[in-house]
């Protein structure tokens, strides 16, 4: 349905079970045009080293007309907005998504998690929050989605969280796409795609879009250049290689 894809994992999470290669296969059978790889901050347990991140820069940036973007899915560590993503990473990534995830930071009440997630909005280290919608981490999602537009931050739709994980997601992925709707900020679908099979799979991300009639032209997955300008808006350099996306 669309031709970006902005979150999923590689082997190099070792949960997951895919390599770039086969992620660019699938790109090209199901017409995607640029995609994230996010493997995991490294305070998760089966993440990749940090080295990881900063040798990205040994990728292609195009492959047979496939754009990658080098990114992260980092760990939201404290209500002070740190993330497992510093230093040489920093500047090495196209692309941080930073979230919640219980083996670094344990579901807390709706005003710790509220807070943990608005000063992470708020640091200008993040691009998207991913799976806002997480039941186990009650936030006030208005307040999020304000803080989330004021920032120029995306809120995750995430395909992966009525299917696989995260299950009773979906009252509240529709509470943030309304909520981010009011706020005029925007949102980043995302398959969290763990295996390559499921690229490009927002099926159950378009349920909830289309049942509070979110503005098309707030989603950053509609084109490649509309992510690429969301980025370069961001303080991302242009990218040669991308200039015809």
């Amino acid at each position: 349905m669309y031709p970006v894809d902005l979150h999923m994992h590689t082997v190099a999470s070792t949960h997951a079970y895919s390599n770039l290669h086969d992620y660019i296969a699938q790109a090209k059978q199901k017409h995607i045009k640029l995609f994230a790889i996010t493997d995991h901050g490294p305070d998760m347990a089966d993440a990749p080293h940090y080295w990881h991140f900063v040798n990205m820069r040994i990728w292609p940036r195009v492959v047979d007309g496939v754009g990658i973007l080098r990114g992260i899915e980092a760990n939201i560590k404290n209500t002070q907005g740190e993330i497992d993503c510093t230093g040489p990473m920093l500047t090495s990534l196209d692309l941080i998504l930073a979230g919640f995830h219980e083996p670094v930071f344990a579901p807390q009440d709706r005003a710790t998690n509220t807070e943990a997630m608005i000063t992470t909005i708020a640091s200008g280290n993040v691009h998207i929050i991913s799976h806002p919608g997480n039941p186990k981490y009650p936030i006030d999602i208005q307040a999020v989605a304000r803080a989330a537009a004021e920032h120029r931050v995306a809120l995750e739709i995430n395909n992966s969280s009525f299917i696989h994980s995260r299950k009773g997601s979906e009252a509240n992925c529709r509470a943030v796409a309304a909520a981010v709707k009011e706020a005029g900020g925007y949102v980043a679908l995302g398959s969290d795609s763990h295996t390559a099979f499921t690229l490009g799979d927002f099926s159950e991300c378009r349920k909830v879009l289309d049942d509070v009639d979110f503005p098309q032209d707030r989603i950053l997955n509609v084109t490649p250049r509309r992510m690429l300008d969301f980025l370069e808006s961001r303080g991302m350099a242009p990218i040669a290689e991308f200039a015809e996306f």
